[in-house]
Order: C-alpha cells, then structure tokens, then sequence
C-alpha cells in the first residue's frame, strides 16, 4: 500500500512539475518581436559603433602623418637655422681676425 501512495505522490509532483515548467516557457508572439527588435537594434548600434570607430582611427592615421611631415620641416628648419648660425660664426671670426690684422699694422 505504501509503494502505491508513494507511486502516485511521484506521479502527481511530476505531473506538477511539467505543469510549472511548461507554463513558464511559453513566450507570446509579442514578447518574441520585442526581444528581436532590441537585439536588431542592438546589432545596428554595434555595427554603426565599429564605423564611427574606423573612421576615427583613418582620422587618427591622418593626423599622425601629418605631425610626422611637421617633424619632418621642423627638424629641416632645424638645420638650416644651425648651418645659418655656423656661417654667422664663421663670418664673426674672419670679420675679427681682419679688425685686429688691421690694428697691428
């Protein structure tokens, strides 16, 4: 007699839990759209994100070219400043060899 009460308890809790589960996972047609739009959307937003993210990066490339072709003009404007000053110090020194060359005679 026990089996048998025990038997259909089993019977009837597992009944109870299909029931439960069963219920839970039903989804409206509605709620499945909602969820398929927000992911839908969520998809644009990435893929509109990862434009907006190359393009900065082209815009990052662009600029970096650019300040390498300043450093480039700047490090020529360098150069030609201290050849300048080289040549200026050069003329400075004969202009004061031939001052005191003139002062001895």
């Amino acid at each position: 007699m026990n089996d048998k009460v025990i038997g259909r308890l089993q019977l009837v809790l597992l009944c109870l839990a299909l029931g439960l589960t069963s219920a839970c996972s039903t989804v409206s047609p509605e709620q499945l759209s909602a969820v398929d739009s927000k992911a839908t959307s969520a998809a644009s937003d990435a893929r509109k994100a990862a434009s907006d993210a190359a393009a900065a990066m082209k815009a990052a490339q662009a600029a970096q070219a650019a300040a390498s072709a300043a450093q480039a003009t700047a490090d020529a404007a360098k150069n030609t400043a201290e050849a300048a000053m080289t040549c200026c110090n050069e003329n400075k020194d004969r202009i004061e060899r031939m001052f005191e060359k003139t002062m001895k005679k």
